[in-house]
């Protein structure tokens, strides 16, 4: 039985989390139907797009992403203390941007006047607004569903898109953090659409690349360091040594350039005391060596430990982060 979404996310032990979305039927999200010859490609498009705009109205951060031909990859991070500091005004006006609230919610944003019973009614509704803007299921809903129409009616047809429920892993600790981000920003290369990650459409590692000479992509949670002071404002490496990271893995997973990584040119996995070839399985099997929890020995450990769960996940795996 699927773990419920509620008991999965929780923001004491982390606030970052990796989500999948895959299609269903012989469905395409993007590509070229080599039986049809029709391509899907501006589709990828469609969900940067909406993937961009979601980041500047909820209280959650992209950290990575990569569309693919038939699935997508979301790396989030919930920013859980900025959303506090929104008012009744501001979540409306961010919720707005999504749906037409109700009509007492409508009558606040225009100035109307208002009882105190009905003022009540209109902080209800942002309260449960402002819960929402920091959730990753409606996050992922907001994302999905008006691909899914607009990909409907394209095809001309109804029914499912996508996989009824999305995957959602929890990065307990920065060594899954980094091996995630760096797997979904390979997802080009590895499945050979394209030949480095600065080439590679529609992720984040190029949206990265094409904007760092001037200043890092504001649509994209930054890198700001190693400094755990600035980690709630950004991701806690340095973006010079996680661009060399993957430029460094992509090039040796790919089949005619096959080597092995340097441990010494890699201040990342120095830090963070993850051996080279640990480095190479897990950013190229990510998916396939982890589970809901994703993290070194001692954060499973204590994760489990917390949440009263005897039922450990496949320890083998997390040892690959070490």
């Amino acid at each position: 039985m699927a773990t419920p979404r509620n008991q999965q996310v929780s923001l004491e032990d982390t606030p970052y989390y990796h989500c999948v979305s895959r299609c269903v039927r012989h469905a395409f999200l993007c590509g070229d139907d080599d039986i049809t010859g029709t391509s899907y490609e501006h589709r990828r498009g469609w969900v940067e797009t909406r993937l961009l705009f979601l980041a500047g109205v909820f209280s959650i951060d992209i950290c990575a992403y990569a569309v693919m031909s038939n699935h997508l990859h979301v790396v989030l991070h919930i920013d859980s203390k900025k959303v506090e500091k929104w008012t009744t005004r501001e979540v409306l006006q961010r919720w707005h941007k999504l749906h037409k609230g109700t009509n007492l919610t409508q009558q606040y944003l225009r100035g109307e006047p208002l009882s105190d019973g009905t003022l009540a009614l209109v902080e209800d509704s942002a309260d449960a607004y402002r819960q929402r803007l920091t959730d990753i299921s409606w996050f992922m809903k907001e994302l999905n569903e008006p691909i899914a129409r607009r990909a409907n009616i394209e095809d001309e047809c109804t029914g499912h898109f996508w996989e009824g429920r999305f995957k959602s892993q929890a990065l307990l600790d920065e060594a899954a953090l980094i091996a995630c981000m760096a797997y979904v920003d390979l997802n080009p290369v590895r499945a050979k659409v394209s030949e480095t990650p600065e080439t590679s459409d529609f992720t984040s590692i190029k949206k990265r690349v094409t904007s760092v000479e001037l200043c890092q992509p504001k649509a994209l949670f930054p890198f700001v360091g190693d400094s755990q002071q600035g980690a709630h404002f950004g991701l806690p490496f340095k973006l010079k040594d996680y661009l060399e990271l993957v430029d460094m893995t992509g090039r040796i997973i790919r089949a005619d350039k096959r080597g092995a990584i340097d441990a010494s040119l890699l201040p990342i996995l120095q830090r963070l005391q993850i051996s080279s070839d640990n480095w190479l399985c897990i950013a190229i099997e990510f998916e396939k060596r982890t589970s809901s929890l994703v993290g070194q020995e001692h954060s499973i450990e204590q994760y489990c430990r917390f949440h009263h769960r005897h039922r450990k996940p496949n320890l083998q795996s997390v040892k690959l982060l070490a």
